[in-house]
């Protein structure tokens, strides 16, 4: 049975959390070792340009999320783990897929459309703030899977709609260079479902826009200090708690075991109080990064290497998109005249 090419982006923007973890990072490199997928991850710091103008952020997140992977357990040899700027092969596909790609396409996307949604209500002009990078975001987000003819791409359900949009432009180059012999991969989305998508300190989900994470590798006084920040009711010790509607919980939920889950059930029907369930919260969370957080910050004090093991798999990806591209040039006819 032949391998599945599994594909992953992650954009260098700010620092991981908690949230990134649970809901990308583990079940990531959960999968990179399976036997039955071949896993690609790749730091994305294109895609970055569009949210992020300040360079410093963008190179400084890049060192960190790299760090991040690799100290959670990251297989190199297993996984092919690169930065995007650094295959160059990248770029080029975009524009010869902006070539085919329908504007109308774009226009559907959610992304886009959101922006200038925003911009009406505020009733400015509606492409106000509205950059060819984030417009054309779908296509270089094409180009990163089909460059590598992935077969699946995971993704949360808010992004199902560009690995549809890659499948739409694959399909269409196909049609029009390579009728007889397709060139590029139609990719399928995977959403996985039991993956949990953790609550912020104030009850939202947690993201970076709305200033309610976790770090993910925080000193062990200042990570006690943000899981004290929970925003919990006022209900006292004693007083039974419901734990389907409780932040603490559903943190506790993605990091314990199923034993350890009933027990917490528990605590929360016989009235365990907020300091003492977050206080369990602490010792549960610090227990599984404790390691980690060491790793990691053995990685950032030494850039060397990380940049070593970047450009390792820079190496291993281009041995694929090298190829590729040259074929995708000779299907649109550009090549060397003799």
């Amino acid at each position: 049975m032949s391998k599945q090419r599994v594909l992953t982006g992650i954009t260098t923007t700010g620092t991981p959390h908690l949230g990134n973890y649970v809901g990308a990072i583990r079940p990531a490199i959960a999968a990179s070792r399976d036997d039955s997928n071949e896993s690609f991850y790749f730091l994305a710091d294109y895609h970055a340009l569009i949210k992020c103008q300040d360079p410093n952020a963008v190179h400084q997140s890049t060192q960190e999320i790299a760090a991040t992977w690799l100290a959670l357990g990251l297989e190199t040899d297993k996984a092919t783990f690169y930065r995007q700027s650094d295959i160059r092969e990248i770029p080029e596909l975009s524009w010869i897929l902006n070539c085919i790609c329908a504007k109308g396409l774009m226009n559907r996307a959610h992304a886009y459309k959101a922006a200038v949604d925003a911009n009406v209500a505020e009733q400015e002009d509606a492409d106000k703030g509205i950059t060819m990078g984030l417009f054309s975001y779908p296509v270089l987000m094409a180009a990163d899977i089909l460059m590598f003819n992935a077969h699946r791409v995971p993704v949360g359900k808010d992004q199902i709609q560009h690995v549809e949009m890659a499948r739409d432009i694959a399909q269409r180059f196909n049609h029009v260079y390579a009728k007889k012999a397709p060139l590029l991969t139609l990719p399928a989305y995977q959403v996985d479902e039991h993956v949990s998508v953790l609550q912020g300190l104030d009850g939202r989900k947690m993201s970076k826009s709305y200033g309610n994470t976790i770090p993910l590798f925080l000193p062990e006084k200042q990570l006690k200090k943000h899981i004290n920040k929970i925003k919990t009711n006022l209900l006292e010790p004693g007083e039974a708690k419901d734990p389907d509607t409780s932040t603490v919980f559903q943190i506790w939920q993605a990091f314990a075991n199923e034993s350890q889950v009933s027990e917490m059930r528990q605590a929360f029907a016989e009235g365990i109080g907020w300091g003492d369930a977050k206080a369990k919260l602490f010792d549960l969370i610090n227990h599984e990064l404790a390691e980690p957080r060491e790793r990691y910050h053995d990685l950032l004090a030494r850039p060397n290497d990380v940049e070593a093991i970047l450009q390792e798999g820079a190496s291993k990806a281009r041995q694929i998109s090298q190829p590729l591209l040259e074929q995708v040039r000779e299907a649109v006819g550009i090549y060397r005249l003799a």
